[in-house]
């Protein structure tokens, strides 16, 4: 599956100067490698404690009157 996001020219560039910076062969590749590990972050967070922090942050209630 082919997927497209769109940047804004100003967040383009700055991906593409961080891409050669770090040696990527192309700003595709930093790009996918950068959400790669992002997402990789939250499979080693628990269900409970995303559900924590949204509580936390009030998108959760737990019926409580609010």
């Amino acid at each position: 599956m082919e997927a497209h996001i769109e940047f804004s020219e100003s967040l383009w560039s700055r991906l593409v100067k961080s891409a050669e910076r770090r040696g990527y062969t192309s700003p595709q590749k930093y790009v996918a490698d950068v959400i790669e590990r992002e997402v990789a972050k939250d499979d080693t967070i628990s269900d409970a404690e995303i559900a924590q922090k949204m509580e936390d942050l009030g998108y959760l209630d737990h019926g409580r009157d609010i």
